[in-house]
């Protein structure tokens, strides 16, 4: 394999421990581009330097981490004075319980994954039978783990051959939906609102989601307009598509619907080549039967 395990450590379930690894599943800026600031006039880049009010600019190896005790005044941590304070239980992925699915809401992801991998032979048997398990009885697990010098929230779950390790949020991390509910208005909707939105949500619904087919059109928007840039081009914007003028909610949702099944009826339609094809096909069947 040839990135680079970002923690080496176990995963804790009771008496047992599992030798893992741990891959960043997350690219970072993987296709991004990025932009420089400039300074509008001479066009030079604008720089960032660390200073020190008494020194001046410093040096990346001479700056170190501190607590602020009162105002102006630190205490200075040291990294090997961090790494002493780790246990044995600080380099395990500890199981705290297994849940459902579901009893845990997206909004307390933040965002960073984690591969797993049996580190050595010893862990692999564990580790297979773990993920097999976790997949027969639909179950995740919830865990703390340190990382990256403090304690973590993580949920344990099978993707695939793998396990994963998805980073959560604390609770008082994240604002609560409870908050924001006094803006949305107790409103009341017909029943036949309620049975065109379904049906619009039907019409839209795939049946096997290609998630390989979403691409970043907007880098590749970005990457022709710096390219016709450097050749001296100007971008013209396309036309704005005409949408319809739709004067109630009703009317927005009747067109919807045929617009949506039309667009459905469309993607099932086979090609055109097959489907010459297979009447070529079935006239040469008919041609032996009558044969």
């Amino acid at each position: 394999m040839a990135a680079r395990s970002s923690w080496k450590g176990f995963i804790k379930l009771n008496l047992i421990s599992i030798p893992v690894k741990a891959y960043t599943a997350n690219t970072s800026g993987k296709g991004e581009i990025h932009l420089n600031q400039i300074h509008a006039e001479c066009h030079s880049r604008i720089n960032y330097k660390k200073t020190c009010p008494v020194h001046g600019e410093v040096s990346n190896d001479a700056i170190v981490s501190g607590y602020e005790v009162s105002k102006g005044q630190f205490v200075v941590i040291d990294p090997e004075e961090l790494n002493k304070l780790r246990s044995e239980s600080d380099k395990a992925i500890n199981i705290d319980a297994f849940i459902s699915p579901d009893a845990i809401d997206p909004i307390y992801y933040n965002g960073k994954n984690y591969y797993l991998i049996p580190d050595g032979p010893v862990g692999q048997k564990p580790y297979v039978l773990l993920r097999q398990a976790l997949e027969e009885l639909n179950r995740h697990a919830i865990c703390r783990v340190v990382m990256h010098g403090r304690e973590q929230l993580v949920l344990l779950r099978p993707l695939g051959k793998l396990l994963i390790m998805t980073m959560l949020s604390y609770q008082s991390q994240v604002n609560s939906p409870a908050q924001f509910e006094p803006d949305v208005p107790d409103v009341e909707v017909s029943q036949e609102e309620m049975a065109l939105i379904k049906q619009l949500i039907e019409a839209q619904t795939k049946k096997k989601l290609d998630y390989s087919a979403y691409k970043d059109d907007y880098t590749e928007k970005l990457t022709q307009l710096i390219e016709a840039k450097i050749e001296g081009k100007e971008l013209v914007a396309p036309a704005p598509e005409e949408e319809a003028q739709v004067i109630n909610l009703m009317e927005a949702l009747k067109q919807s619907v045929a617009k949506a099944r039309s667009a459905a009826a469309a993607d099932e339609k086979p090609p055109k080549k097959m489907a010459k094809a297979k009447t070529a096909k079935a006239k040469t069947t008919r041609k032996r039967k009558t044969s």
